[in-house]
């Protein structure tokens, strides 16, 4: 886990991690969040909606941005304020490992946060995840 103070934050920083989607992970989302669309659940229905698959919730793919942002960007001391997430594509399974990638796109030091540009990848390189998120970093003194 990275541990950046604010004044570490540089714009241009760069981080990338992969995240596994898995079985075990879409039933535990499910049990959480009680989101029983059959989009999400039920084959049948996924694939008389024209989807290869169960289509994996947006929310469980974002919860990434915590670890994005808990763990790599600032770490430790992070505070996330705010994300705008824009879904691009669907995605399965199959489609794991995910990529995130993150960088560091502006830095406002009168409220001592710092916007990152995110992008979520599928396992064939696509793009299906795009969007900001402002992050604070928490007085460690």
């Amino acid at each position: 886990m990275n541990a950046y103070k604010f004044e570490d934050i540089k714009l241009g920083m760069e981080v990338s991690f992969q995240a596994e989607i898995t079985k075990e992970k879409c039933d535990k989302f499910l049990e959480i969040t009680n989101d029983i669309n059959p989009l999400h659940n039920d084959l049948e229905y996924a694939k008389a909606m024209g989807y290869p698959d169960k289509v994996i919730w947006g929310g469980l793919t974002a919860s990434f941005l915590s670890t994005l942002a808990g763990v790599y960007l600032p770490g430790k001391y992070s505070l996330i304020h705010s994300e705008e997430i824009l879904f691009k594509k669907p995605l399965f399974i199959a489609d794991s490992p995910i990529t995130i990638k993150g960088k560091v796109i502006d830095i406002n030091t009168d409220f001592e946060q710092f916007t990152i540009a995110f992008n979520f990848f599928n396992n064939k390189g696509e793009k299906v995840i795009r969007g900001t998120m402002k992050v604070g970093v928490l007085n460690n003194e």
